[in-house]
């Protein structure tokens, strides 16, 4: 998110205020009884080995965890000494109940059907990093800010980012080492979002090495088997090459990171360039044909002065579509929206200059058609628009009424657990921590008091009040209107079936009943646990969910992730909506934080940048259709045609369910880019052909031949190309793929079939006045 949302700016202030550490879970399902003697040694050793690794401070386990009901002793007893698995001889009964009972660890340390347990790995702060942050932010908040010093924290920032991501992973695959070391013992997963976080990347390195170069390779046999020549697959090959290699460097340059939203922005650029590239080819190609005794430098001086006008307005219509992403709140989709504006601009200069220098050099070739003479779909789509055209009006308008039907359905849910197959290690790992052992994404809810030390003679009498001044605070803190406000919001968590662990001051309080044979922990023993407990124990159930000095309280709790018909935007307002009713009379306020109020903001907010880009980019199509052509009927027809094929991409990830997510958000971009460069040279062949002799239907067959298979080779090409990411491990990447291959079928059939259609029934320019203005300027 941005630097000044104020949902990161308050979850960073709690992390810091609460020692919110970053952790690993392992999840372990022994072949032995969990609490086996043979289990204990696996997990002593187990819990020896993941210590001694560099990046992990502690690891907690139901080896070290405070016993306190094994067996139950009055509070006084209990803080004097608290024993626990690994250090004790309890009855194994005795130890068994309190895991499976206890609010502290049922679901949480080990599974219901107490089989599985989890090992904590807490891991060591990067405290470079956060003094960094500080420094950061202490610079934005100046008000005369110092503009070379913020550059170059951030370029500090940047370096020691890049430097820990790779200590994170090496850290990360340490763990699973040692983890395989014990596979013989039992089933082992990793779980955590530094996990998910490092395995997502590792993915969608994987994805663009891997399938960087089988693109490629697709793309290339794509090129030879359509036009049969070497020169038509290698020029193509170094326009892409140096087009990527020049924006890889300008993005560089201003120290622009390629995030995972921001991942696929060489296959974006990609397909932008062999789109112009193509277009390039086909003209030259047709041109050679027609000119046969023209030069070499005539026929590239005539392609490129005929493609200039329509490549330009398309590549400018394209730049404005994924510039509209830079009005979102999302930095990844900023920096998505300024790299593809510059790395289209780039596709477009070297594709002009580039493919016209080297095609200049080469010598004069005569082309081979047999592509086109054994498989002509351009001649089979202008029958059909002679031919039925009724047909396919009737068709559009139902692809356009299921289109907007499915896009109404369409939605922004997705979680972490859906971005990877079911067949992989890391979502069945995902799977059992989070249905098991208390959810995955974190959520927390941070009450603050009204109520201060101050007040306290409103509770206490005179002698009491003056004791509370001089003595510990924290011995008066807990008053009997906290106690149940915190019993009430703890409760009502726990009542909601999305959330799976929930741990606070609450978590003990229920404890502290159980140890009082029923009756609930008054102030004093509470204040009596908070002063007396041992602090090996204290930073498990004290420390992380109390802040006497802010007069607050945490809730940290865990969402099911996998949980079916799960809405995060809805659960949090009512979550929000219920505390607040809860809360009213309690002299307390609350506030939602942590992961999965960061993680519903960027879903929200990646919704809200369709609804910018698609308002946004149809009003600019339409300012550039009638730029070109100065002819608002034209202008509709080129609206209309492109908003169709969009409804339809839309309407069947509605309809089929599948969500709007990090890699997803750029469909609109490239649907609009693709749809736009196909109307776009379409309608200015098709003008160039009616020109020629007045007849709609003639001129609409004629650019077909022409204009038809350039549009008609570059959907081939990238449709073959991007097939290959279906097979990804990655869901994201499947989607992308997918999605992709089914925008370009859809803008080439509604460039091919319904936009001459629309020409043919509006017939927007005025024939006689065309050839009179024609014969004036000959």
């Amino acid at each position: 998110m941005l630097e000044d949302d104020a949902d990161l700016q308050f979850t960073n202030k709690m992390s810091e205020r609460y020692g919110s550490p970053d952790f690993l879970v392992i999840a372990f399902r022994p072949n032995e009884p969990l609490l086996s003697p043979s289990v204990n040694k696996i997990l002593t050793n187990f819990s020896h080995d993941l210590e001694s690794l560099t990046r992990v401070s502690s690891v907690t386990s139901i080896l070290n965890v405070p016993l306190l009901q094994s067996p139950v002793k009055p509070i006084k007893e209990l803080v004097k000494g608290v024993s626990t698995w690994g250090d004790s001889n309890i009855d194994a009964t005795l130890i068994k109940e309190e895991f499976l009972n206890s609010p502290l660890y049922k679901s949480n340390l080990v599974s219901e059907d107490f089989t599985i347990t989890a090992l904590i790995l807490s891991l060591k702060p990067d405290k470079r990093y956060e003094d960094l942050l500080s420094e950061h932010r202490a610079l934005l908040s100046q008000s005369s800010k110092d503009y070379k010093k913020i550059k170059a924290i951030e370029r500090t920032i940047k370096s020691h980012r890049d430097s820990q991501r790779e200590i994170e992973h090496q850290g990360i695959k340490q763990v699973r080492t040692i983890m395989s070391e014990y596979q013989e013992f039992g089933d082992i997963y990793l779980g955590g979002v530094s996990m998910i976080a490092d395995d997502m990347i590792t993915y969608i390195k994987h994805d663009v090495f891997f399938y960087g170069i089988t693109l490629f390779g697709l793309l290339s046999f794509a090129l030879f088997f359509i036009f049969r020549q070497v020169r038509w697959v290698v020029l193509p090959a170094l326009v892409c090459i140096y087009s990527v290699a020049a924006t890889t460097g300008v993005l560089g340059y201003f120290g622009w990171e390629v995030t995972v939203i921001s991942s696929n922005f060489v296959a974006l650029q990609l397909i932008v360039t062999l789109s112009i590239v193509i277009h390039l080819i086909v003209r030259y190609r047709e041109l050679a044909a027609l000119y046969t005794k023209s030069s070499q430098s005539r026929l590239v001086y005539l392609t490129m002065l005929s493609k200039a006008t329509p490549t330009f307005f398309s590549v400018i219509t394209t730049i404005a579509g994924f510039g509209s992403l830079v009005f979102s709140n999302i930095k990844p989709i900023i920096s998505l929206g300024w790299m593809m504006s510059i790395g289209i601009a780039i596709s477009l200069i070297l594709g002009f200059v580039l493919f016209g220098a080297l095609l200049s050099l080469l010598p004069k070739k005569r082309p081979l058609f047999f592509f086109e003479t054994h498989i002509a779909l351009a001649a089979w789509c202008s029958s059909a628009v002679k031919n039925y055209g009724k047909t396919i009006f009737v068709i559009s308008l139902a692809v356009f009424v299921l289109g907007a039907s499915g896009a109404i359905r369409l939605e922004v849910e997705n979680s972490f657990i859906d971005y990877f197959k079911s067949s992989t290690e890391i979502h069945k790992g995902m799977a059992i921590i989070d249905k098991n052992l208390g959810g995955t994404t974190p959520l927390d809810v941070i009450v603050t008091f009204k109520e201060n030390v101050a007040t306290l003679s409103e509770e206490l009498d005179p002698f009491e009040a003056e004791f509370a001044q001089t003595q510990n605070q924290a011995q008066y803190w807990f008053s009997t209107n906290k106690i149940k406000t915190i019993e009430a919001v703890h409760e009502y968590l726990e009542s909601k079936s999305a959330i799976g662990n929930v741990q606070s001051i609450g978590t003990l309080l229920k404890i502290g009943k159980i140890l009082n044979n029923g009756r609930s922990l008054d102030s004093f023993e509470m204040a009596l646990l908070y002063n007396e407990l041992p602090n090996k124990f204290r930073h498990l159930i004290l420390d992380p969910y109390l802040s006497i000095e802010h007069n607050q309280i945490r809730f940290a709790t865990r969402i099911i992730d996998s949980m079916e018909g799960l809405r995060r935007d809805a659960l949090l307002k009512t979550i929000d909506s219920d505390l607040n009713e809860l809360l009213k009379d309690k002299d307390a306020t609350h506030r939602l934080s942590s992961l999965m109020v960061l993680y519903n903001n960027l879903l929200q907010s990646l919704f809200e940048s369709q609804i910018r880009t698609l308002g946004f980019v149809v009003l600019i199509l339409g300012a550039m259709f009638w730029l070109l052509f100065r002819n608002l009927r034209v202008a509709f027809v080129a609206l209309v045609a492109n908003i169709i094929p969009i409804s339809a991409v839309f309407g069947f990830m509605g309809w089929l369910g599948l969500p709007l997510d990090m890699m997803t958000i750029t469909i609109a971009a490239i649907s609009i880019g693709i749809g736009v460069d196909d109307t776009i040279h379409y309608l200015h062949r098709f003008y160039d052909e009616l020109v020629y002799d007045g007849n709609y239907v003639d001129a609409m067959v004629r650019a077909h031949k022409g204009v038809g298979y350039a549009m008609y080779y570059t959907s081939f090409v990238v449709m073959l190309g991007f097939s290959v990411l279906v097979v990804s491990n990655f869901i994201p990447t499947i989607y992308f793929g997918l999605l992709t291959v089914l925008v370009m079928a859809m803008a080439l059939l509604g460039a091919l079939l319904l936009l001459p259609q629309l020409l043919l029934l509006v017939r927007p320019w005025n024939v006689k006045l065309l050839r009179k203005n024609n014969e004036l300027s000959s």
